[in-house]
């Protein structure tokens, strides 16, 4: 059977005259992944809420560094346990988006009536659980929705769009709906949303496999140093984002700046990672994922010595928007590369493994700001010598892994 670069029957599409198209995998996966995103986006908005800004700093520091360490409990199942699962169980990754669909359905009807409760804390950390077992096989799920490797980053791209703007457009009836009818009413549409989640994904169909036996030793274990490199420099990434975000929180906090300037951060922020999403494809055309990695370092500590001149809070901007988008821009970058070089039977673990590893460095980043006061400008420098570091330490690793291929590809 004759396709078309996106995996659709062209036989079909000549006995239609074209009228109508069949959904393609990938499209499928990006169908499954909006809907799912608006049931996060409704449950999000039900548990929605901070008391930050109205808490001194002090008992602010307190409240925030637990709850950091307690956002990498949901780790701890999926890493060890629901990563290789996806690996082991045939056809495991599309399985697994629907698993984590149907019992966020499940956890969300829970939900509905212990929002007073102490319920809430074990049902909102099994939505935690489901919500990054979506994510990460989701992820392992994409090189086998589309026909090739150039597709990775374009399609990483899409995915990361899609999301950003579901989240956005769930929220206005989230809103209304948590207004109108009570948070009870959001989290049992959002158990319905997923329920739509759950039928979208057994529609999801793979068009090609990875067949990891055929990768030369030499080749496969410069891809697994590779990998692990671009873990090393994607952590120092996540850990810059957390990092920033609370030392501008709490650096306005002790000024006494008004909540609206940590939210313009924040806008600043997620905007830039919207760009660095869009752009993504477009630099891939032009450079490998290695080398969108180094790029992405290379603004963190353009933009914290341009940051550290202009100072204030419109440092704080520019720092927040360039850091946004070379973390989103990274990223991507990174998911394609392990969807590249990992082989197909490793990579829900891969996967599982590395988004601990992100998350972990998120919070160690955040930390450090929450539990010291560290003077704004202080902040720059050390952001500017991490990204500095990471750079080099990233592009002698890879020279160093590319010497020792060469040298074993030779002895053989």
């Amino acid at each position: 059977m004759k396709t078309d670069p996106e995996g659709r029957d062209l036989g079909s599409r000549v006995l239609d005259g074209g009228a109508k198209r069949p959904a393609s995998p990938f499209s499928r996966l990006v169908t499954t992944q909006a809907v799912a995103v608006a049931g996060d986006a409704l449950v999000t908005t039900a548990l929605a809420g901070s008391i930050f800004f109205d808490i001194s700093p002090t008992a602010a520091r307190g409240r925030v560094a637990l709850s950091l360490v307690l956002t990498i409990a949901p780790f701890a199942l999926v890493a060890p346990f629901l990563g290789p699962a996806i690996d082991r169980l045939g056809g495991g990754r599309r399985l697994m988006v629907f698993i984590a669909a149907a019992g966020r359905a499940v956890a969300a009807w829970l939900m509905a009536g212990v929002l007073d409760g102490l319920l809430l804390f074990p049902v909102t950390f099994a939505l935690l659980v489901l919500s990054k077992t979506h994510s990460v096989a989701k992820s392992s799920l994409v090189p086998t929705v589309v026909r090739s490797d150039e597709e990775l980053v374009k399609a990483n791209s899409k995915l990361a769009l899609v999301s950003a703007v579901t989240g956005l457009v769930a929220a206005a009836p989230a809103v209304a709906v948590l207004e109108l009818a009570g948070a009870e009413w959001v989290v049992r549409l959002a158990a319905v949303v997923f329920v739509a989640a759950a039928v979208l994904s057994l529609r999801i169909k793979q068009v090609r496999l990875d067949d990891p036996e055929s990768r030369p030793l030499a080749r496969q274990e410069l891809h697994d140093a590779g990998i692990r490199l671009a873990a090393t420099a994607m952590g120092v990434l996540r850990g810059s984002v957390g990092f920033l975000t609370f030392l501008i929180a709490f650096t306005l906090r002790r000024d006494g700046a008004p909540a609206w300037k940590f939210g313009a951060a924040l806008a600043a922020s997620m905007g830039a990672t919207v760009v660095g999403a869009a752009l993504a494809p477009r630099l891939r055309r032009r450079v490998a994922e290695e080398h969108m990695l180094v790029g992405s370092m290379g603004l963190v500590m353009v933009s914290g010595v341009a940051a550290w001149q202009v100072g204030g809070f419109v440092g704080d901007l520019v720092l927040a928007a360039a850091i946004g988008g070379a973390a989103s821009a990274g990223k991507l970058a990174f998911d394609s590369l392990v969807q590249r070089d990992a082989p197909d039977a490793t990579q829900g673990r891969s996967f599982a493994r590395y988004e601990a590893l992100f998350q972990l460095a998120w919070v160690v980043g955040a930390l450090v700001p929450v539990v010291t006061a560290v003077p704004r400008r202080l902040g720059y420098a050390l952001l500017i010598v991490a990204a500095a570091a990471s750079i080099v330490a990233y592009l002698l690793g890879l020279r160093r892994a590319h010497r020792g291929s060469e040298e074993q590809a030779g002895a053989i």
